[in-house]
């Protein structure tokens, strides 16, 4: 039987911008296997539009940090050489590398190009509001400083649909570009009529050189750094066929061998399932539905029912397809889609995603190291260490919910024989101070189990029948196991 694998996204949006950043993964690998970690999420690892970008506004994916384009041979985060030492180190150290990969847009143009448009209102792509008519556009993109190093695949127009600036008239919208076989892909998400379109020059799936460029690409970036799977970005407004394409080229004959998450940014769970049956459940989402119980669990404090904190989410419906989170680079305070948990409630999520048997639970970097920028947050390290610890020693086999108190609820997992000392309580409360009688198993007779949270001095004594009576501090968390020594 394997212990429990966790992810961390080793990112969060305002990492210092030293070039630095894959040093500190190598540096960091050894203490994140010692804390449980077993895979890490890196941010995206091609050129940027500068030094300073983060890796979303992408521009060449063939520069790892490797050539002098946009004023840096660096990105944000290193040099190629520095990023493929760094994942030599996390593998040393049994940490599997799933890398971001940025696929919908290109950003930084290197050439302007005329080229025929039609405007379409911004909150309804699909609503023409005008007449075809020419704009100059930052669509060709040559990569001079590669020079045709891996790839001599030139960007033009004729491979992207949409882009959101006219130079010839210093003009900002959402233009459709105009050709032969051009239109917005049908196969995204029907926010604002037809959300293919996010961002820069829009890349078009519909073009089967394109298709066949970025499936070049994703296995020359794979066999180059050494992954063991991709994050996808953004592929709400990607081609849904295209995805599953993506997926199955990059898994090849060996499913078990390459992982595959896909960012699917909605909230609903029926867009969830409807996604993955799009593309034959090839890859896992994270769980966005359950982000949002915890972001309005955090906000309602004892207002909010906990009984109904894994209602209508992912990893209840579809529990091997879903990969849990609590916060995310986007999340976090003041980036695009923020919805950031309350301190108060941050153990009672990690708990849900760290202690329960269903999902691949993420950490994320500012959670655990702390968010620099305009909004900074310290880190939680010592609070997430402890509940990963009980992730990798204690939480293991049967798992019965106690989820009948809308201010307190828990659960139990009963342990395997394989892991002595497993098993654990958790119990969370977002009102007064309460207690549940919970069956751990009657072969757990006499033992006493203590509170890793640290918040409960006295040990519980489970009796002869196999129950414990479990404590919980008003508003907080309480996580009891056996200790490793019983």
């Amino acid at each position: 039987m394997e212990r429990n694998h966790t992810m961390m996204q080793f990112f969060e949006w305002h990492v210092e911008n030293d070039g630095k950043h894959w040093q500190r993964l190598k540096e960091r690998a050894p203490e994140l296997r010692a804390a449980g970690i077993t895979s890490v999420w890196i941010p995206p690892a091609s050129k940027g539009q500068s030094d300073e970008d983060t890796g979303y506004g992408i521009y060449d994916v063939y520069d790892l940090g490797e050539f002098d384009q946009k004023g840096t041979v660096r990105t944000k985060y290193g040099t190629k050489d520095e990023l493929v030492e760094a994942i030599q180190v996390a593998h040393e150290n049994d940490i599997a590398i799933y890398a971001d990969v940025v696929m919908n847009h290109k950003a930084a143009a290197d050439e302007l190009e005329t080229i025929k448009v039609v405007e379409v209102h911004p909150e309804d792509r699909s609503q023409e509001i005008s007449e075809e008519f020419e704009i100059d556009a930052w669509t060709k993109f040559t990569f001079p400083g590669r020079n045709g190093k891996y790839s001599d695949f030139i960007w033009t127009h004729e491979f992207f649909n949409g882009t959101d600036f006219d130079a010839r008239e210093d003009k900002t919208g959402v233009f459709k570009i105009s050709g032969k076989n051009k239109d917005w892909n049908d196969q995204v998400d029907d926010e604002f009529g037809n959300y293919d379109y996010l961002m820069f020059a829009n890349i078009d799936y519909n073009h089967p050189e394109v298709r066949e460029e970025m499936i070049n690409w994703g296995n020359w970036f794979k066999e180059t750094i050494n992954c063991q799977g991709f994050r996808l970005d953004a592929i709400k407004h990607i081609n849904y066929e295209f995805v599953n394409e993506f997926a199955k080229s990059m898994i090849g004959d060996n499913p078990e061998g390459f992982y595959m998450v896909g960012e699917f940014w909605k909230s609903d769970l029926d867009d969830c399932r409807q996604f993955l049956d799009s593309v034959d459940y090839t890859i896992d989402l994270f769980d966005v539905p359950l982000h949002y119980k915890f972001h309005e669990a955090s906000q309602q404090g004892q207002d909010f029912d906990l009984t109904t904190l894994f209602a209508d989410t992912l990893v209840e419906s579809h529990p091997t397809n879903a990969v849990t989170f609590v916060d995310n680079h986007d999340s976090q305070p003041g980036e695009s889609l923020e919805s950031w948990i309350d301190d108060w409630f941050k153990q009672h999520a990690y708990a849900s995603v760290l202690l329960r048997k269903d999902g691949y639970p993420c950490v994320f970097y500012g959670d655990y190291y702390g968010v620099q920028g305009p909004h900074p947050v310290e880190g939680k390290k010592e609070m997430i260490d402890a509940l990963l610890y009980a992730r990798y020693h204690k939480a293991y086999g049967e798992q019965e919910d106690y989820l009948d108190d809308p201010h307190c609820v828990g659960w139990v997992r009963r342990g395997v024989e394989e892991f002595p000392n497993s098993g654990c309580a958790v119990l969370l409360s977002n009102a007064d101070m309460c207690e549940k009688r919970m069956f751990v198993g009657e072969s757990r007779a006499g033992e006493q189990w203590f509170d890793y949270t640290n918040h409960q001095e006295e040990p519980v004594v489970i009796d002869e029948e196999g129950f414990g009576v479990f404590p919980v501090p008003g508003g907080g968390v309480s996580v009891f196991a056996p200790r490793d020594e019983q």
